[in-house]
């Protein structure tokens, strides 16, 4: 619908506009975001190459050119021969009419929000979500500030502001005595435990924020050769590196509340702020009452679900989810069933959690290794995690890979060679 109509949090009307923030997590190899990116990748997602191609410098991370990586998916889809855009809102879902994927993002407009709750026959679940502000980078004091990665990992791409004791305290006392933005639409918030806003972790006790986005562990100041009280991170925007996002301080805080409490922030005192923090609704059903294991709704098998509303949490799981069900959708297309990946795979066990979890306790989650099946080891537990780890992703590349082939083999036995993406794209 956009550009048209807008949402309260996006601001162009580029396809992918990430609008929280621009990193896609770890790119450390044996981690759970790896092995779901490199599940994608072998899978040849095409967001991957495109953020690959608009990757920022991020330390052990991949983080994107929120702009560039959002005109690189425009322009593709905007030029495939294949694909049709038709720039309108959509006020229901016609279950009955052809194969559709309900892929509206967690900003669902009203009316096709409340249509979902009528196709789901039940009230469809939603939280609250907030986006951190950015920062111009000529506006931060270089002379209070260094750059370092946490425990080294990576190269030192993060502009680090330290805090002691005392600045701490200081800021601490702003933040919990600054206003919130007011109004009907924030009552009986409803946050991810994951995603709170800066404020909530305050309200928590005087370390939360020390133990959570504030943390020094792993950021030694090189000036000082010692660890800080507390640090503010800040990660680059864009290739340009004339922006950068304040790691983990999305909030609520009204406009006025943002300048004067964040500028006391050491390095950050006359910071100009390309963009400021800000709530918004995310949407999701209950999946687990509502889709099976091929992202297909188990009352109308001709609609299925991807992204945010699907009930997974992050860009990757989101992208994760897209993939598949495009492959879902062209395996219906093609009048054969979906094959569901496996169960030790990062996509199979993402797709196993929100289609099989508890309903009564549903909450979107992000891909760990919580998700993935245990090892069978004669009984034994590997207790050195980095090897379990290991050992975990070599299992799910194995059958990845497997899985891949049938795929192929069952949705395009007329070709001898093998296509050169697996995606949706390509079907």
């Amino acid at each position: 619908m956009r550009p048209q109509r807008s949402t309260p949090a996006h601001q162009t009307g580029d396809f992918a506009e990430l609008v929280c923030s621009n990193s896609l997590k770890s790119n450390s190899e044996n981690t759970a975001p790896w092995l779901l990116k490199e599940e994608m990748r072998r899978a040849d997602s095409l967001l991957m190459d495109i953020a690959g191609s608009t990757a920022v410098p991020a330390g052990h991370a991949l983080a994107v050119d929120r702009t560039a990586f959002a005109a690189q998916v425009t322009e593709v889809v905007s030029h495939h021969p294949l694909i049709n855009i038709v720039r309108e809102e959509v006020f229901a879902v016609d279950e009955n009419a052809g194969i559709t994927i309900i892929a509206t993002g967690p900003l669902t407009a009203d009316n096709l929000a409340a249509d979902i709750a009528r196709l789901c026959g039940s009230e469809h679940l939603y939280f609250y979500d907030s986006i951190s502000p950015i920062v111009d980078a000529e506006s931060i004091d270089r002379s209070r500030v260094y750059l370092a990665a946490r425990y080294g990992k990576g190269s030192p791409d993060y502009i680090n502001c330290p805090m002691s004791r005392e600045e701490y305290d200081r800021f601490y006392d702003a933040l919990l005595a600054a206003q919130s933005v007011q109004g009907h639409e924030w009552e009986n918030l409803n946050y991810f435990e994951s995603c709170l806003p800066v404020e909530e972790i305050a309200r928590r006790g005087r370390d939360t924020l020390r133990f959570g986005p504030m943390k020094p562990v792993g950021l030694i100041d090189p000036r000082t050769n010692q660890r800080p009280f507390a640090v503010v991170q800040l990660r680059q925007e864009n290739l340009r590196a004339d922006s950068y996002n304040i790691v983990g301080f999305q909030n609520h805080l009204r406009f006025p509340e943002q300048d004067r409490v964040f500028r006391l922030i050491p390095g950050l005192e006359n910071a100009r702020f390309l963009r400021y923090g800000q709530i918004h609704r995310n949407t999701y059903i209950n999946a687990p009452t509502q889709l099976a294991p091929t992202l297909q709704m188990k009352a109308h098998s001709r609609v299925l679900f991807a992204g945010q509303i699907s009930g997974v949490e992050g860009y990757v799981e989101s992208i994760a989810t897209g993939l598949l069900a495009g492959l879902f959708a062209a395996a219906l297309a093609r009048g054969n069933e979906p094959l569901a990946p496996p169960r030790a795979t990062a996509f199979g066990s993402l797709v196993n959690y929100i289609t099989q979890t508890d309903a009564r306790n549903f909450q979107p989650a992000n891909i760990t290794f919580d998700l993935l099946p245990p090892l069978e080891t004669n009984g034994k537990r590997i207790r050195d995690r980095a090897v379990r780890h290991r050992m975990q992703c070599e299992r799910a590349l194995g059958e990845l890979d497997s899985w891949l082939h049938e795929v192929e083999a069952r949705f395009l036995p007329q070709r001898a060679e093998p296509p050169r993406r697996m995606g949706p794209t390509a079907v």
